[in-house]
Order: structure tokens, then C-alpha cells, then sequence
């Protein structure tokens, strides 16, 4: 009886939790920016989280909306196969470094990340910034981050994309398997990049707490299983 019992509790275990894990309550996945500095100037690395209030208007970006000398990082969508290949300026090397101009073929699991500066006079910066997972590839160029922008994904205001795109003297580079360096001058717009990363290890089960509603409804849930494992064992 007690066998049974046991079998019982755990096909309804796995009737109440496997749809949570499935869903991504108990677990997520991700590939996000673990950090950053500035190297050279005066300004810090800030990671955001769309919605943001750093910039005015809210939670815009791209037209001289932040006029600081930090260096900005937020993530896009995350973990999408491509439906058609995708050109990067700059293809990751997978060997912690970076080549030309190369392509990501149809079907390659990526996550986006846009890195940006926006100072309010013309400024040089130089800094690195630091994924959780692989580098695939950067994109640089005005063509490239508008036939990307597919992977944006987020509530955040792109402004002015036709004026995005590094000037002749700037660069990036990849300078480890998921880190890049940043050296550039900007003034109006700004300079912006997307950052193209792998799939990313799940993180670990205790990453998100389930919402109240789904936590009552587990807990209903059991009190049923203990009330049927009373019932048989009575019987």
C-alpha cells in the first residue's frame, strides 16, 4: 500500500510541477549581460532593465536621451532561432576572438543585447563588458542593426535608426569568449551596438518565485494528493 501510495505521489508531483518548470517558473533560461566597467574615462558601466527612467523620455534610447559619459547595456530577446541568416560586422573566431564580416546561418540559437553610449558633449571612452554565455557575433554597421532589429523584443523606443553605426575611428572587439571591448568617441546620436550570444545555461531552480495565484494552486493541488494517499491507506 505504501509502494503505491509513493508511485501516486509522485505521477501527481509531476501532474502539479512539470507544467511550472515547463513554463519557466521554477526555472529560467537567458543569456544576459553579467557586467561591466569603463576603463578609460570618466563614466560608469549601467545595466538596465526595460522599462528604465534613466533616460528622458522614459525608456528611450538612440537620440541623445541619456547625455552621460556612462557606458549602458540592456538585454533584448533572448534564445531565438534565426529564420534566415543573419549578417554580423564582426563573427566570433571560437576562440575568444573575432574576424571580419561573416554571416549566421539559418536555425543558430542567439541572444540579443544592445550596448550603447550616449554623452552629452563629443567624449572617448574605452570599456569591456561581460555575457554569460558565448559571443556570436557583433553588429555594427547601420544595415546590420536595422535588418536585426527583429530581435529588439522589449518595450524600449528605438529613435533614430538610420543614424546608427560606428564612425571610422571607433571599434569593438572581442576580447574573450563572452566579453568585448568597446573603444569609441561619440556625441549626437550616440554609438550603439548589438551583441549576438549563444543559448545560456538555465539557471539554477530557485532563480524565479512562483506568483501567489500559482502557489495556491500548487497548494490546493497537494492537499488533494495528501487527502486520496489518506483515503487509501484507510482503505
Amino acid at each position: 500500500m505504501i509502494q503505491n501510495g509513493e508511485h501516486v505521489m509522485k505521477r501527481l508531483l509531476t501532474c502539479f510541477l512539470g507544467p511550472l518548470l515547463y513554463t519557466g517558473l521554477l526555472t529560467q533560461a537567458g543569456a544576459t549581460i553579467i557586467s561591466g566597467e569603463v576603463t578609460v574615462g570618466t563614466g560608469d558601466f549601467v545595466l538596465l532593465d526595460p522599462v528604465f527612467t534613466e533616460s528622458s523620455p522614459d525608456n528611450t534610447v538612440g537620440n541623445n536621451t541619456f547625455q552621460t559619459n556612462n557606458l549602458y547595456g540592456f538585454n533584448e530577446d533572448q534564445n531565438i532561432s534565426l529564420f534566415d541568416d543573419l549578417n554580423v560586422d564582426i563573427l566570433a573566431d571560437g576562440a575568444g576572438g573575432g574576424s571580419g564580416p561573416g554571416i549566421l546561418s539559418t536555425g543558430s540559437m542567439v541572444a540579443s543585447h544592445y550596448i550603447f553610449f550616449d554623452p552629452r558633449r563629443s567624449t572617448s571612452q574605452v570599456g569591456r563588458v561581460t555575457f554569460d554565455s558565448d559571443i556570436l557575433g557583433i553588429l555594427t554597421s547601420t544595415s546590420n542593426l536595422a535588418a536585426s532589429d527583429f530581435l529588439i523584443n522589449n518595450n524600449v523606443t528605438y529613435l533614430n535608426p538610420r543614424l546608427r553605426g560606428l564612425e571610422a575611428n571607433d571599434s569593438v572587439a572581442i576580447t574573450g569568449s563572452n566579453e568585448i571591448e568597446v573603444d569609441w568617441r561619440a556625441s549626437s546620436p550616440g554609438d550603439y551596438i548589438r551583441v549576438l550570444t549563444a543559448y545560456s545555461p538555465e539557471e539554477p531552480p530557485t532563480a524565479a518565485v512562483p506568483e501567489p495565484s500559482t502557489l495556491a494552486l500548487l497548494s490546493i493541488g497537494l492537499l488533494g494528493l495528501f487527502g486520496l494517499l489518506r483515503r487509501r491507506a484507510v482503505a
